[in-house]
């Protein structure tokens, strides 16, 4: 018996999987953390949970701190206490630490407050994304639907496979609905849920199409720069040829203006000797000139000096014969009295 249901469930498995190996199996996937994070619900749900998680582990942690106060002022108390009350405050504390870690258990234990209250935070939520996950693997004829946020673990995903915008767009559709209490809100939720979904074959095909634009307009583009490095390259050898020619030009004109110059040096140098004499000459004459103007320069100082003594000789002849005039007069009237 158990030999003929295996075999028919090996038949089945066999005849399932060549029917889909000849279509085409259809894979996808999505990320429940993501969709989770954009529902605002959830975020205002998580949130206030966080607070009483927050408010909890607060409590915890001041009996926690009494408790331990409680013992550390039974060991200073000690030698003054009895056995029978050392015991008992013991029994005390003991039974006040079971009493926490019973409450701690209560409330982050496995069957605990958080966990219950997670999960009735995440059913709705999840049972959402599966009716969604069920209309559109349905709609689009997915075979498999995978969680990326599970425990499965996933090597790749691309992200074309990714259905978790569009569950997250079907999600706030339906919320929006539910909560639509006036007449325009209902018509702008109907309205919403008539766009249509987005059409990965056809985005596959525009993406196909982009990118052979993009190749083709990449190739136009290397060959219009290849032309303009030919013409570039056409345009600095006309310039290097032409300059060439210039330099050519200049170094020809440059001999012949260097025969035409060693021609006139040629003719200047004879010119020179012939002057020379000529110029010899005439600086002969001037020096006599000169000589003979300055000799009579000096000639006339010379006058001009002796004229000077002239007079200084003059005027002391005159000085002299006016003293004796002088003199020969005192004489005469000493001689009278």
């Amino acid at each position: 018996m158990k030999t003929n249901v295996l075999f028919l469930l090996t038949f089945v498995f066999i005849i399932n999987f060549s029917t889909h190996a000849q279509r085409g199996v259809r894979i996808a996937y999505i990320d429940t953390e993501y969709i989770l994070e954009k529902v605002p619900e959830y975020q205002e749900a998580t949130a206030q949970l966080n607070d009483k998680v927050i408010k909890w582990k607060n409590e915890i942690d001041e009996k926690l701190a009494g408790i331990e106060q409680k013992r550390k002022d039974l060991s200073n108390e000690k030698a003054l206490l009895t056995k029978e009350l050392i015991e008992e405050r013991e029994e005390d504390i003991a039974f006040e630490e079971k009493e926490i870690l019973d409450y701690q258990q209560k409330r982050f234990g496995p069957n605990g407050d958080l966990m219950i209250q997670k999960q009735q935070l995440m059913q709705p939520i999840q049972d959402q994304i599966f009716a969604a996950v069920q209309d559109l693997a349905g709609q689009k004829k997915y075979d498999f639907v995978f969680d990326k946020s599970s425990d499965a673990t996933m090597l790749y995903s691309a992200k074309q496979f990714d259905l978790s915008e569009q569950i997250l767009r079907s999600i706030t559709r339906s919320s929006k609905r539910e909560q639509a209490q006036t007449k325009a809100e209902k018509q702008a939720a109907q309205d919403e849920e008539l766009i249509p979904e987005i059409n990965e074959e056809l985005e596959e095909r525009e993406k196909a199409l982009q990118e052979k634009k993009v190749e083709r307009e990449s190739a136009v583009e290397k060959r219009r720069q290849e032309i303009l490095a030919a013409r570039e390259a056409k345009k600095l050898e006309a310039e290097a040829r032409r300059q060439k020619i210039l330099e050519d030009r200049e170094k020809a004109k440059q001999e012949k203006l260097d025969a035409r110059n060693k021609t006139s040096e040629t003719l200047e140098s004879e010119t020179k000797k012939d002057s020379t004499t000529t110029s010899e000459k005439s600086t002969e004459a001037k020096v006599s000139e000169t000589k003979t103007r300055e000799q009579l320069i000096e000639e006339n100082r010379l006058k001009k000096l002796a004229e000077r003594e002239a007079r200084i000789k003059e005027l002391e002849a005159r000085k002299k014969k006016v003293l004796e005039d002088r003199q020969k007069a005192k004489d005469s009237i000493n001689n009278n009295n």
